[in-house]
């Protein structure tokens, strides 16, 4: 996720049980140019494992290019994607523009496999818009070109993040192909990963818009998958806690103003659904130091009346 899965979101999610984890997308050409943030976006840890690293492109040079600058980063899987739905990346004929051209996608992709060290995977849509949903022509392709896996977001380009999630060209694409198909598109819930699994017989569940807010829901999810039992929501102590340390492992990752900047959109995810919590949220916003936002944080535990202990506000 773009502006999100940096190494501290990544720390938190993988603490409550997330095993599998992306960098942000990161443009190949940015990637062949060294700039500074696009180098930051792929820094990990030992604990950050396994991990993948998705491209952004359109230019087999580029590309190229840009695999060979990933030569000393550590890493466990090479993604490129096909389903990004935004304006400024779609112009270009890059991320989801290249569902129009899957021919020349399968080239990209094959590149790609000879080259890599790691395997490569797809993150794709369903189709550019309703009128062309070739989900299914354009992941043969892939599949033709070598790679290991395929991701695919049930909505359409035209759709972005709106809409229905369509099930069923996830499910086409997973009887279609002989290798394993990640299925994505509000996957918000344990409940609705599981809906998931049942409507498309996909191999495997991708979260992430889930996860904003509610680093638990890997846990949740595995005890649900698991033992069919309602997730339990943390209370208010573990909450706090955990946006503290969120908070904290952004100053150490960004440095004091940066961190508190990017920290105030977690604090509107963080409290989603907290009665009486906009006070709060006005001086969040507001906050100058991140020594001030915890100030704020810890504030959340005298709000009344305040979620208890199992109750479902995430």
């Amino acid at each position: 996720m773009a502006g999100i899965s940096d190494l501290p979101f990544r720390t938190i999610t993988r603490s409550f049980g997330c095993e599998f984890a992306f960098a942000e997308m990161i443009s190949a050409r940015s990637l062949v140019y060294s700039s500074r943030k696009t180098l930051r976006m792929i820094t990990t840890s030992d604990r950050d494992m396994p991990l993948g690293i998705q491209l952004l492109g359109n230019d087999s040079r580029t590309i190229a290019a840009a695999m060979q600058s990933l030569e000393n980063h550590n890493f466990n899987i090479l993604d490129f994607n096909a389903a990004c739905p935004v304006l400024k990346v779609t112009s270009r004929g890059e991320g989801a523009a290249l569902l129009r051209e899957p021919r020349k996608l399968r080239g990209l992709l094959s590149i790609m496999v000879g080259l890599s060290r790691v395997p490569v995977t797809l993150k794709m849509r369903a189709g550019w818009d309703e009128n062309s949903l070739n989900a299914r022509e354009a992941a043969l392709h892939a599949q033709d070109a070598g790679i290991a896996a395929v991701t695919i977001h049930g909505r359409t380009r035209s759709q972005g993040y709106g809409g229905a999630v369509n099930y069923g060209i996830i499910r086409e694409v997973k009887e279609a192909l002989s290798i394993p198909v990640i299925g994505s598109g509000d996957a918000l819930t344990p409940q609705s990963v599981k809906r998931m699994f049942d409507e498309t017989g996909c191999d495997g569940v991708s979260i992430a818009r889930g996860a904003l807010g509610n680093p638990w829901i890997f846990r949740q999810t595995a005890e649900f998958l698991e033992h069919g039992t309602a997730p339990r929501s943390p209370g208010t102590e573990e909450l706090t806690e955990t946006m503290i340390l969120h908070l904290r492992l952004l100053r150490n990752f960004y440095g004091e103003r940066l961190a508190n900047m990017i920290f105030r959109k977690f604090f509107l995810w963080y409290t989603r659904g907290i009665p009486d919590v906009k006070p709060l949220r006005l001086r969040a916003v507001r906050s100058e130091t991140t020594s001030e936002t915890e100030v704020i944080i810890r504030d959340l535990l005298y709000l009344h009346p305040l979620p208890k202990q199992g109750t479902a506000y995430v």
